[in-house]
């Protein structure tokens, strides 16, 4: 996701600083155009030197739900302390925006579907309750001290640029790693559980509207589709997407994450923001296919599963 708001940040003529550690990110990811600097958002003295230096902040550092849940103190350091860090220097600074981005696992098992933002919240796992802790920090600031602050809660992005090869990488690029492979694809479950899949480019035309819409200070919108979709018809749409078989083999339930239904109420971000998501299920799936077809790693992937 940060890749392709930097590529969309670059293309319109931005001056781009990108801060990552790279624990999940490539520097290859990295457009031309865009500075890299290699650190932490747990390092307070550099992130005060780059938010100084920037009018607008996109806030998408995170530990995702994986690593959060292996490790809840490096999450809440990195996740808490780093959106804090950012706060206090945006604060100093006067930044003209921050967008935060969050997540839809913040609703937990909902009790009614579509999600809208003001539903009950059900924190499931310290990712969430890090994630929400962002939102509040960030809602805080911006009643406190003025800070124009706007935050996104994005449900299961996916597209071209997430890397299968890295072990924190999302369902739908395992999905296509296997099905090109040849290999089955492990689902857990009887893969009835949905998600509300989001096509990367609407998602970042979404958090670039949160940045400059008037309305959007001081206010939480999801970002998703509206529309429901299990995890059993995504391997399906996948190998349509590649052309190829799909062999199904499902496992135990995952230990995180175990969300039976979930798609989010997007009418807040059409209503305010003047957003509507572009892009079908199909659509996606076939450019992510066709990207991930054509990457340097799909042969090693291909490779690996039959030496």
């Amino acid at each position: 996701m940060g890749g392709a708001l930097t590529r969309r940040l670059v293309g319109a003529g931005a001056r781009v600083t990108v801060l990552d550690d790279l624990f999940t990110g490539q520097a290859e990811s990295i457009p031309t155009g865009a500075e890299l600097i290699v650190g932490s958002v747990t390092d307070r003295q550099l992130v005060d030197e780059l938010v100084a230096a920037n009018s607008l902040v996109f806030h998408l550092a995170a530990r995702n739900i994986i690593a959060s849940t292996a490790n809840p103190h490096d999450d809440f350091e990195t996740n808490i302390g780093g959106t804090l860090n950012i706060l206090l220097a945006a604060k100093k600074a006067r930044v003209d925006r921050i967008v935060y981005t969050s997540s839809a696992s913040v609703y937990g098992n909902p009790r009614s579907i579509p999600i809208n933002e003001d539903d009950q919240l059900v924190l499931l796992s310290p990712y969430a309750v890090s994630k929400l802790g962002g939102e509040n920090y960030c809602t805080a600031f911006y009643e406190s001290y003025g800070l124009p602050t706007a935050c996104v809660r994005y449900s299961n992005v996916y597209g071209p640029g997430q890397r299968p090869d890295n072990p924190y990488c999302g369902v739908v690029s395992k999905f296509l790693a296997d099905v090109h492979a040849g290999r089955p694809v492990s689902i857990h479950g009887d893969g009835e559980q949905t998600r509300d899949y989001t096509f990367v480019d609407d998602a970042v035309e979404a958090t670039l509207l949160a940045a400059i819409h008037p309305r959007a200070e001081g206010e939480v919108f999801n970002v998703g589709t509206g529309i429901e979709t299990s995890v059993s018809t995504l391997a399906r749409e996948i190998g349509v997407a590649l052309g190829k078989p799909v062999d199904v083999r499902h496992i135990d339930r995952r230990d995180i994450d175990n969300i039976r239904r979930r798609v989010v109420n997007i009418e807040k971000a059409r209503r305010m923001l003047r957003w509507t998501p572009q892009v079908t299920l199909d659509r996606g799936l076939a450019a992510t296919a066709a990207w991930f077809v054509d990457s340097s790693f799909a042969e090693a992937v291909r490779e690996a599963a039959h030496p």
